[in-house]
């Protein structure tokens, strides 16, 4: 639909200024946007809107590229804009009520249909989404009604069936939908989706074979959609064709190597052949992607513990009985492979738990849950110990399948780790962003950089590389130069701060800090060393901090846990910013830094209060909203903090998108 929309509007495009380079940056952001390029595509559009606001073709196609990032709430926002120039644009209502439908804004969306129909009422698009909507809103009765002025309008739409039938399923009424689908594949036979959609009932309703033709028809017109290839999978599975779904489940994931039902359910299947290592392989990927799926993890230890890995068998089953200590195949395996190992004692003990657990249900003692059904599947969302041997089925909710890239097309789909963006550092290098984002400046770092105190120029950046071999000889030839200097001149503070960076870029922290100390002791009001400090301080802990969780295995095994005592530590490194924001109220980046120390201090108050700051200083400031809006969403206030990642998305932060998405799916 989107697209459709665009191929339009590229045709009979909208004369939006008489100045020829807002013209091209229009036309520049329009062709991003057409070729999926979104998050390049907002930073043309915000090019305009900066230059003329008073247009509304710039707010609405960022609304489109917003949109097509799941940035619900930003691109309602853009149309809002959009409408508020030129009330009259239909397309503007439409893609408000789309993203409206997604943030389960139903009556908003209905509201923005109902206007866009009032001019332009033969719209298809608009009379689907209608429907959409009051078919979520479990108005079936009104649902019905606008999807037969839709087939009266336009007979040919197959996918007003689709939504009928959709209807009909709701209201449990199988024999209508499947008139339905029949009725659309008599239009259009060549539909991959209404194969799909009607092998789905027949694999519900447990006619395998009959499921499994409908999915070849479904393949076969739309080679792209794993989904099908996985449905296909469970459809021979469930006829004993283990060769046939193992080949579904290589092509799937050939298709979409990320998905999880995929690698998860060829994992049982290799197992089930013999064929361990490539499952284990599987389950591999799987932990990967969910480092908490106790279920494959307890597969992998089996998988271990019959190729020989006993300890690695070991170390899997003890994360999961950790996780269920009531969960007794855990407790039997494990007393297994320790006995395999020589550890007679452990096994012992193992075994005495299974033994007194069993004494325990034969005397009616244990009270737990019974035992799991004997069906061969189980949905994704099962939790159930006992299924970890079943095929795993997408949840009802579970549809669409992912596409990836790098920073093309859909990067709210990408498997990001959701943390603050990194801390500012005062050095020489930066990695190249394919997003280009605002230069950080500060007028005091320019001028010592042009003094000739330092032999590069300084940059202000989170985005810090590591070094090349030349630049680390470089580095290391500076140091001796810098120290000849620092004998001659040993009260200079910028001569000690100049060789405090070559120290942090071949990472001799401790020597890097001492500099730094002693440049704010020759000249306690030069607040770059105070900054630096705190940076290479903080980077200190972040180390320490990870090398603990290398040991948290052995803490698992001796039952003992580490106190945190850092604490007092990350106030040393908040002093620090402290002094520099004393020294230097309007250097942005230590509020930014500061609010970041909080957030590992848990003062999340205190952290919104910096990045307050920071985004007061420099309104532009992606990290900071960005840093903000996890900060919001951590402190419960999803919606604020939705609203900032947007801005930061905006701005540049690309992972902004993943974030967006990720919350927005909780709250559903």
């Amino acid at each position: 639909m989107i697209k459709r929309i665009l191929i339009y509007l590229l045709l009979f495009p909208a004369v939006v200024s008489a100045q020829i380079n807002t013209e091209r940056v229009m036309a520049i952001g329009r062709n991003a946007l057409y070729f999926e390029d979104y998050v390049l595509s907002i930073q043309y559009f915000n090019q305009v809107v900066s230059a003329k606001p008073y247009l509304y073709e710039p707010y609405f196609f960022r609304a489109l590229a917003k949109i097509n990032l799941d940035d619900f709430q930003g691109a309602e926002s853009d149309c809002s804009s959009a409408i508020e120039r030129n009330p009259f644009v239909v397309n503007a209502y439409q893609i408000r009520g789309l993203s409206r439908i997604k943030q389960q804004k139903y009556d908003g969306a209905i509201e923005d249909y109902t206007k866009a129909l009032s001019y332009d009422p033969e719209n298809v698009g608009l009379w689907h989404n209608l429907a959409l909507c009051k078919i979520s809103k479990d108005d079936f009765k009104g649902a019905e009604a606008d999807l037969s002025k839709l087939i009266a309008l336009s007979p040919q739409y197959t996918k007003a069936y689709l939504m009928r039938a959709e209807v009909s399923l709701k209201q449990k009424d199988t024999i209508k939908a499947m008139s339905d689908y029949d009725l659309a594949l008599s239009i259009d036979k060549y539909d991959a989706d209404v194969w799909s959609s009607r092998a789905a009932i027949k694999l519900q309703q447990g006619k395998y074979k009959d499921a499994e033709a409908d999915y070849d028809q479904a393949t076969y017109l739309n080679t792209k959609n794993s989904g099908n290839y996985i449905n296909r999978a469970l459809a021979r599975f469930h006829q004993n064709k283990l060769q046939g779904a193992m080949e579904d489940y290589d092509i799937a994931l050939d298709i979409d190597p990320n998905n999880f039902i995929g690698h998860y359910n060829r994992g049982l299947l290799r197992a089930r052949v013999g064929d361990d290592n490539r499952a284990i392989e599987d389950f591999d990927f799987v932990i990967k992607m969910e480092p908490d799926n106790m279920m494959a993890i307890f597969n992998r230890g089996i998988l271990r513990a019959q190729t020989g890995d006993y300890r690695g068998a070991i170390r899997d089953y003890s994360a999961v009985i950790k996780e269920y200590p009531n969960f007794l195949a855990g407790y039997y395996n494990r007393a297994e492979a320790k006995r395999k190992i020589g550890d007679y004692k452990g096994a012992d003990l193992d075994e005495f738990k299974v033994m007194k657990a069993q004494l325990d249900k034969r005397y009616g003692l244990d009270k737990g849950k019974k035992a799991a059904k004997s069906d061969k599947t189980r949905k994704k969302s099962d939790k159930d110990m006992e299924n970890y041997g079943k095929i795993v089925v997408a949840d009802d909710s579970e549809t669409e399948q992912k596409y990836k890239s790098e920073y093309r097309g859909k990067v709210q789909d990408k498997n990001v780790e959701i943390k603050l963006e990194p801390m500012f550092a005062l050095t020489y290098y930066e990695k190249v962003s394919e997003i280009t984002r605002n230069l950080k400046y500060n007028k005091f770092i320019d001028d010592l950089s042009n003094s000739g105190a330092v032999p590069k120029r300084l940059l202000i950046t989170n985005m810090e590389t590591p070094l090349t071999e030349k630049q680390i000889k470089t580095h290391f030839a500076s140091i001796d130069e810098r120290t000849t200097d620092i004998v001659k001149h040993p009260k200079n503070a910028a001569k000690r701060f100049a060789r405090s960076i070559d120290f942090y870029l071949v990472q001799d922290f401790t020597n890097a800090i001492e500099d730094l100390t002693q440049a704010t002791i020759c000249d306690n009001s030069f607040f770059p060393a105070y900054f630096n400090r705190s940076l290479i301080r903080w980077k200190q802990l972040e180390f320490e901090k990870s090398e603990d969780q290398n040991s948290e295995t052995a803490e698992v095994q001796t039952g003992l846990k580490k106190v945190d005592v850092r604490t007092p530590e990350y106030n040393i490194v908040k002093s620090d910013l402290d002094k520099v924001i004393q020294l230097a109220p309007d250097f942005v980046y230590a509020y930014y830094n500061r609010g970041n120390v909080l957030c590992m201090l848990k003062d999340y108050r205190s952290a919104i209060a910096d990045y307050d700051k920071a985004i007061s200083l420099d309104p532009n400031f992606a990290e900071a909203y960005f840093n903000r809006g996890l900060t919001l969403i951590f402190s419960g206030n999803n919606k604020k903090g939705i609203s900032d990642l947007s801005k930061a998305g905006e701005l540049g932060i690309v992972s902004a998108y993943n974030v967006i998405k990720r919350f927005t799916e909780q709250k559903h």
